[in-house]
């Protein structure tokens, strides 16, 4: 009898499993099919929510994040799932995106302290960056924020920044562009940019220039371990934090590229800390070494570091990715080149006479600079374009609701696109697509104005976290522009396609290949008069299309 009944038993087993697994999957897909009807971003499949659609547009992706904020109308914000599982689908695997500014100002002033960088980001960047002023909340970033913001108040800071980016410009910068002038060769523009933020940033953070743009370009150790070292922990973000943390434990693939660029990273900084000791100057790790933490000590080596590592990264990247999308622009729009060249030439003719040799001797000075209204605007305005850190995330601490009703549990995600914001005809309207200095200028175009409402362009962050090297940025990228500009003009080389990298950094994917052409600075010497209006002009795409 008992085997009969085991015989039956076993017999209906495959058709009971068969049955719960199809109940469970039935009643997986009602809770689904319930989650996606709650949410209002791009398509989501089961499982794997709306990663697949991250995949198919990861060459386009910034566009694809303003397609889909651009298609919920007014409220340019939408709710999406990246793991649609039971218990985690409303928390740990919910995306919301944003380019609405006043979720923006909520996220970013309002209620800071509940939108923090979070674990996820911090672990990922510890190993470059340490508990630095980009990599920490709380107290320990209050506490560099404070000391920093004194010192990049100072006039003196700016004047460093002045004196460092002349330097190299004239003695590196301007005999490169004139050797690839004579020999008609052409040149990777972003490079140069690349090697020369690079050089100023270390020169003024340390004191210390690795001279990366000299000539012949040669390859630097320092900068390859710090690029390879900065690639390898943006891969952290490709997958999920227990993958790079098993490579990690093995010592394989990016892991262990990582770890071999830190160690040369260390050895450098190690050195430039020791060589600041013996011999401070008035660069920011001299500036840092003479002040104290919260309990009155000296910051230790460690610190030090960490502090230093995180300005040069803030400080290359941005300004020459800026840069390299500027004459681009330039190079499309040849009306606002003329009209920059025509206010560099109106500001010499004043400082310097009409002897166009005088103009060339030296790099513009810190009060020419500051002269240079229609420079900036073109410069705010290739920011709202292309910004150079296209998006970034924080983490939610409690659960909140966004000004545009929009519920944010807590232990989810904000991803705010910055790149979204300057390109949505309800925030900048109809003319959004253009590329138009003008509407940074004052009415009769003598004074640079910001955008009223600050959370339309936060190309600089905003809030309490407002880049403070604002100012600095500005003015190192109108000293390189106006010195590129003042004695040479760029065209792109045919074929070549600008594209835009898939990175934390707008880089441009296949760099910037220009053949360098001297500029006749004959036809400046008269009065300035106005550049020619070529007609509204709106950018061209610079991203794949979808795979």
């Amino acid at each position: 009898m008992a085997t009969v009944l085991d015989a039956g038993v076993l017999h209906s087993h495959p058709y009971a499993v068969a049955a719960a697994a199809a109940a469970l999957v039935s009643a997986y897909m009602v809770w689904f099919w319930a989650l996606t009807r709650r949410l209002s971003g791009p398509r989501m499949w089961p499982l794997v929510g709306s990663l697949p659609g991250v995949v198919l547009n990861r060459a386009r992706v910034h566009d694809w994040i303003v397609d889909n904020l651009r298609s919920t109308g007014e409220s340019a914000t939408y709710q999406t799932c990246i793991l649609p599982l039971p218990f985690l689908a409303q928390r740990q695997g919910l995306v919301t995106v944003t380019c609405n500014p006043r979720n923006l100002e909520h996220i970013l002033r309002a209620r800071f302290d509940n939108y923090p960088k979070g674990p996820m980001w911090q672990a990922a960047f510890h190993d470059l960056l340490g508990q630095g002023i980009f990599n920490s909340d709380g107290e320990t970033w209050l506490l560099q924020r404070k000391t920093a913001a004194l010192e990049f108040t100072t006039r003196t800071l700016r004047q460093a920044m002045a004196r460092w980016a002349n330097r190299i410009i004239k003695y590196r910068l301007w005999s490169i562009l004139a050797d690839h002038c004579e020999a008609a060769a052409s040149v990777d523009l972003q490079d140069l940019l690349l090697r020369l933020t690079f050089d100023n940033i270390c020169g003024l953070t340390f004191g210390k220039d690795p001279e990366t743009l000299s000539p012949g370009l040669q390859e630097n150790p320092f900068a390859n371990a710090f690029d390879s070292a900065t690639e390898a922990t943006m891969q952290r973000f490709l997958f999920p934090s227990f993958l790079w943390r098993i490579k990690k434990a093995l010592g394989v693939g990016s892991e262990r590229n990582l770890r071999e660029s830190l160690a040369i990273v260390d050895q450098y900084m190690t050195e430039a800390i020791a060589a600041r000791k013996a011999t401070p100057s008035d660069d920011l790790l001299s500036r840092f070494m003479k002040k104290r933490d919260g309990n009155g000590r000296a910051f230790p080596e460690d610190v030090l570091q960490w502090i230093a590592l995180n300005f040069v990264l803030a400080g290359r990247d941005t300004s020459s990715v800026a840069l390299s999308w500027f004459f681009w622009m330039l190079m499309l729009r040849r009306d606002v080149e003329r009209k920059v060249v025509l206010e560099i030439a109106s500001v010499l003719r004043e400082t310097r006479g009409d002897d166009t040799g005088r103009w060339t001797e030296e790099p513009l000075d810190f009060d020419e600079l500051d002269r240079l209204v229609y420079l900036k605007a073109a410069l705010a305005e290739t920011l709202r374009l292309y910004p150079s850190v296209p998006q970034d995330s924080k983490y939610v601490v409690e659960d909140d609701v966004l000004p545009d009703g929009t519920v944010v549990p807590a232990g989810s995600a904000i991803t705010y696109s910055i790149y979204s914001v300057g390109r949505m005809e309800s925030i900048w309207g109809k003319d959004c697509a253009e590329f138009r200095p003008e509407r940074w200028l004052s009415a009769d175009g003598t004074r640079f104005e910001p955008a009223k409402d600050a959370y339309r362009f936060v190309a600089f962050n905003g809030g309490p976290r407002t880049c403070l090297g604002k100012d600095l940025a500005y003015l190192q990228m109108k000293s390189i522009a106006s010195a590129v500009l003042l004695r040479h003009s760029v065209e792109l080389v045919p074929g070549h396609k600008v594209e835009q990298k898939m990175s934390l950094t707008l880089f441009m994917k296949n760099g910037l290949r220009v053949h360098v052409k001297p500029r006749d600075l004959a036809a400046y010497v008269a009065a300035a008069e106005e550049a020619p209006q070529l007609g509204d002009f709106v950018i061209p795409t610079t991203t794949a299309a979808a795979a």
